[in-house]
């Protein structure tokens, strides 16, 4: 595989690529970073389905540019096979770099600024209804979850689902829908630039929210603090959508976590 993606730099972008390092990925999705005269290192991706392209792709298009130089650039973009070539940018992982509770919090500092500037980069729709698509989401996963869940636990996030539809007309923006430390890169330099983009597409903002306000924020209140001085204060309605689509976040991850157990 790795010799496949270097191939395709090759014929997408620079002729004389040369390969620096192969990842696996997650899912199915294939990563090389090659090294080319032009633009220096650059990170080829071959997705995992064609879905996962096409939102990588229109995001590049149409929302990442407002995040400047705190995201990578779209270099050349393929459909057989889906994948793209982006500019790799400098840094690790925010997951995986050690630091001080001061460098940390501005990290998330930085952090809640892109999500705001990302969240403000496309006009604000209110159709279709994205409370209803969830809900139907919902009983995707609620399908798939069979009986690993219980049902007492079933009618619960359905009731949650209802909540969130009571709710409505609630608008949708540009939307990252992986938010979280693992793509965020943290460069030499202490800035942050946000990564992977395959999920990306209009949903409710606070969605956005879920994974940081279950996973970080209840153990770092800390953080919670920086982030938000960027972002913005919640409203009693972002709170709101952040408890009901928790429910459906915890759905998405069985694939990947056994036994199934409530988010809450």
């Amino acid at each position: 595989m790795s010799t496949d993606l270097l191939g395709l730099c090759r014929r997408l972008l620079d002729t004389d690529a040369v390969p620096v390092t192969w990842h696996r990925g997650h899912g199915g999705t294939q990563v090389l970073r090659a090294s080319t005269a032009e633009h220096g290192e650059v990170i080829v991706k071959q997705h995992r389905t064609h879905e996962r392209h096409t939102q990588e792709v229109h995001a590049y298009w149409t929302w990442i540019s407002a995040l400047g130089d705190q995201a990578p650039r779209l270099l050349a973009a393929t459909d057989d096979p889906p994948a793209i070539v982006i500019t790799a940018v400098p840094g690790i992982p925010l997951d995986q770099r050690k630091l001080d509770s001061d460098a940390e919090r501005d990290a998330h500092r930085q952090a809640g600024l892109l999500l705001r500037t990302l969240h403000a980069a496309g006009r604000p729709r209110l159709e279709p209804d994205w409370t209803a698509w969830l809900a139907e989401r919902a009983e995707y996963w609620i399908h798939q979850a069979g009986d690993r869940i219980t049902p007492s636990y079933r009618a619960e996030v359905r009731a949650h689902m209802r909540a969130l539809q009571d709710l409505a007309p609630l608008p949708a923006v540009p939307c990252h829908l992986d938010f979280m430390p693992h793509n965020m890169i943290y460069g030499d330099d202490g800035t942050v630039r946000l990564i992977d983009f395959e999920h990306s597409r209009y949903d409710l903002s606070a969605r956005d929210l879920v994974r940081l306000a279950t996973r970080i924020w209840p153990l770092r209140p800390d953080l919670r603090a920086s982030f938000l001085d960027e972002y913005g204060q919640l409203t009693a309605r972002d709170r709101e959508i952040v408890e009901h689509a928790t429910y459906l976040d915890a759905l998405t991850k069985l694939r990947r976590i056994r036994p199934f157990t409530s988010p809450v």
